[in-house]
């Protein structure tokens, strides 16, 4: 067994995840290198750690509507993301060992006693590997606390499948200051708003909503006395149409559809009168 395989067996016996076959391959692969026991150590007190939490300890109760939205926006991650990923790692351990290469050499001169050779490749490697470990250790600590928040496996995989329209839905539902309100159009079609001051955000949801053609879309408008103020466009999907209007909701505000060329307005106000109004006051 070579020190990639350990390493991974070792972050599954962390996690107590391991078949019966693969812990007897991760005991026989101990007793054969012991060198490796630190590894083994270190893996075992990073996931010990993420059971040591409060136990009485009440999660804030906007803990899980942050969490998801931050989830729900890949770029926020990415923004945030820790310098020492694997790849960035293995750029600064090549970038050394180059550095140490193309340096000018004396050869008169002997190399300093505290002259480091460069690094192998299976120490690149190794570096890789133990930051793509600590990597499944924090997607851990997050998954242990999103189930502890209340939520299953099924719904944290059903999490990455729902549109993010939706998940603003459900944020403004779960929230104690949702509000709503709905409106019959003259085909039939039903649209509720729905809106929470407290999460920020403001969805329109028309269930059989017809599709339009190529040259049309459908414009969200916030409508402040006599002006309009633009709050995306959007199209038909299916028997439910759930859209979240850009920009903030003011008090007194009137929510209304219209119909626009593709693209929506060109003049930045409705072109067509609004197919359904629908008044925030109650």
């Amino acid at each position: 067994m070579n020190l990639d395989e350990f390493l991974e067996l070792s972050a599954g016996h962390a996690l107590h995840a391991l078949s019966p076959s693969d812990e007897r391959a991760f005991l026989d692969a101990l007793d054969a290198h012991p060198e490796w026991a630190a590894i083994a150590s270190a893996d075992a007190a990073t996931a010990a750690s993420l059971a040591d939490v409060p136990a009485e300890l009440a999660p804030p109760r906007d803990l899980r509507a942050r969490l998801l939205a931050q989830i729900a926006d890949p770029t926020e991650a990415e923004a945030s993301a820790a310098p020492d990923t694997p790849a960035a790692a293995a750029e600064d351990i090549a970038a050394a060992a180059v550095s140490r290469d193309d340096a000018p050499a004396d050869e008169n001169d002997a190399p300093p006693p505290s002259a480091e050779p460069a690094p192998s490749t299976e120490m690149m490697q190794t570096v890789q590997r133990r930051n793509w470990t600590r990597a499944i250790f924090g997607l851990a600590a997050s998954m242990v606390l999103l189930v502890g928040l209340g939520w299953g496996v099924g719904a944290l995989s059903n999490l990455w499948q729902t549109p993010a329209d939706v998940q603003a839905l459900h944020r403004i539902e779960e929230a104690p200051d949702a509000q709503s309100a709905s409106a019959d159009l003259s085909d039939g079609t039903v649209a509720t708003l729905h809106w929470s001051e407290s999460v920020g955000s403001v969805v329109m949801v028309m269930d059989d909503l017809a599709a339009l053609p190529a040259d049309q879309t459908y414009e969200l408008w916030f409508v402040r006395g006599d002006a309009p103020v633009s709050a995306g466009t959007f199209e038909a999907s299916g028997a439910r149409t759930t859209t979240e209007l850009s920009g903030a909701m003011q008090p007194g505000d009137v929510v209304a559809v219209t119909v626009e060329p593709a693209g929506g307005s060109p003049s930045g106000a409705p072109t067509s009168d609004p197919i359904v109004a629908i008044p925030t006051t109650t």
